[in-house]
């Protein structure tokens, strides 16, 4: 088991970590029709939008409540309520979500209290669904934004069954945390279908935000699960929650609803993909696919051939807890070492990471880490990238941001097909760096350093 340790740094540099009020601002951008809503100053809500701009490389719904200094000081019920009335009467959402940030959690704005007046206020507002989550970010991080905002969903807009209603056998609601990209809902809902079952995403970022034109502009969100179908969440047979950040939703569901559900903290590598490919069988009551049993050889055989590059390599791995778990897992169990492992919030999984010790820090701790322990992979976001040129190692992005690559949105990590994705892509990195300097690969052990192709081979570039 790794012990989990926190810096104690001045101040960050090079920071990891995102975040609570945008980790649930894209959580509310998996609803149709959503707007999300920050309460705080300006500020707080560009530097979002950027991120996410620059990551998806699409249109972003995101609205402030642009509290001034003086407002901060006396309360932000007239900013709220401003905000709220216009984005209503504006931009026709179906719901606004409404995420806190430090400098209104600081003066303790009450925006519960906010929320019925203005409903009292306003009647045309009175049933209209707005959500508000607590999200200060000078504590947590991103992944225990979306967590929160999850579950405060479930507890706002999931609606209690009446007792004694059956529940309906084909449907299931899945949970899907922060790490997963649109491309990995759209596997899952793939291999959900396929087994003969209705899944129901929330949030459904495969919906909102895979990079799909509409046929006309709108300011909302484009796609996502719907307010009426999130409501009608309580009739599913099971709740399938993926990444531990998800349990306290899956948990509010229960508690509401009375759904039972299962918890998958990994869905990449082998070992994981065959736990979820047996229980939807068994939920659906059919029989695996013959396509899945022919991806599972797929990657098993992936596995095989991509040993040969990963198999004793030191790992250097910064991520949001569940995802640093899962991925640095799968690599573990390909023979890889995690020499340095650096993430930003606590989380239970993390004590189940395969090494020694990891930190929550930032990423000028994993480049040391990854410099003293002789590291030769390092996997974390975009801004990882100066540290990786200085160690002289490939470079793996995954996470978010991911700013200087196209299609993040669409990578694929989970099912069979994703795990062997990713083996051959990490393989290939680490193959191209082998032949940059004209270092031996199990390509040239045959031949040794007498290869007659190896002087005269361009070196490859990044």
């Amino acid at each position: 088991m790794a012990s989990v340790t926190t810096g104690r740094k001045a101040c960050a540099v090079n920071p990891l970590k995102m975040s609570q009020p945008i980790g649930g601002a894209l959580a509310f951008m998996g609803l149709r029709g959503a707007m999300p809503l920050l309460h705080g100053s300006q500020g707080c809500t560009s530097f979002g939008l950027v991120l996410f701009v620059r990551h998806f490389k699409e249109a972003i719904p995101l609205q402030t409540t642009a509290m001034s200094e003086v407002a901060t000081v006396l309360g932000g019920l007239e900013n709220v309520e401003q905000a709220i009335l216009n984005i209503h009467s504006r931009t026709k959402p179906e719901l606004i979500g409404i995420c806190s940030t430090g400098v209104t959690e600081t003066k303790g704005d009450d925006v519960e209290g906010y929320l019925r007046l203005i409903r009292q206020k306003h009647p045309h507002l009175a049933q209209f669904p707005m959500v508000y989550v607590s999200t200060p970010d000078f504590k947590d991080a991103f992944q225990d934004g979306w967590g929160k905002t999850v579950a405060r969903m479930v507890e706002t807009l999931v609606e209690t069954p009446e007792e004694g209603a059956p529940k309906d056998p084909k449907r299931v609601n899945v949970l899907p945390g922060c790490h997963l990209t649109p491309g990995d809902l759209d596997e899952i809902r793939t291999i959900t279908e396929d087994f003969g079952l209705v899944p129901s995403f929330l949030p459904d970022l495969a919906g909102s935000l895979d990079g799909h034109i509409p046929d006309e502009f709108t300011p909302t969100t484009i796609g996502g699960i719907g307010v009426d179908e999130v409501a009608s969440m309580g009739g599913a047979s099971w709740t399938i929650a993926l990444g531990e950040q998800m349990r306290p939703a899956a948990e509010a569901m229960q508690q509401k609803a009375g759904v039972p559900y299962r918890l998958f903290q990994r869905l990449c590598g082998l070992a994981p993909n065959d736990d979820f490919i047996m229980f939807l069988s068994t939920v659906s009551g059919k029989p695996v696919p013959a396509k899945y049993r022919r991806q599972r050889g797929q990657l098993v055989d992936a596995m095989l051939d991509g040993h040969f590059h990963i198999g004793g390599r030191k790992l250097a791995i910064g991520a949001e807890p569940d995802l640093l778990f899962d991925v640095s897992s799968m690599l573990h169990e390909m023979g890889a070492q995690v020499a340095a492992a650096v993430t930003t919030t606590q989380s239970p999984v993390l004590s189940e990471v395969q090494t020694e010790e990891v930190l929550i820090g930032d990423l000028e701790d994993l480049e040391t880490l990854a410099s003293e322990k002789g590291c030769d992979l390092l996997i974390t976001h975009s801004h990882g990238r100066q540290a990786a040129e200085r160690l002289n190692i490939p470079f793996h992005r995954m996470g978010l941001p991911m700013f200087d690559r196209l299609g993040a949105g669409h990578l694929l990590s989970v099912g069979y097909r994703g795990a062997r994705d990713l083996i051959f892509n990490i393989s290939n990195l680490i193959i191209l760096d082998h032949e940059q300097n004209h270092e031996p690969t199990p390509m040239t052990w045959s031949g040794g350093a007498h290869d007659p192709g190896a002087s005269t081979k361009t070196p490859s570039t990044h």
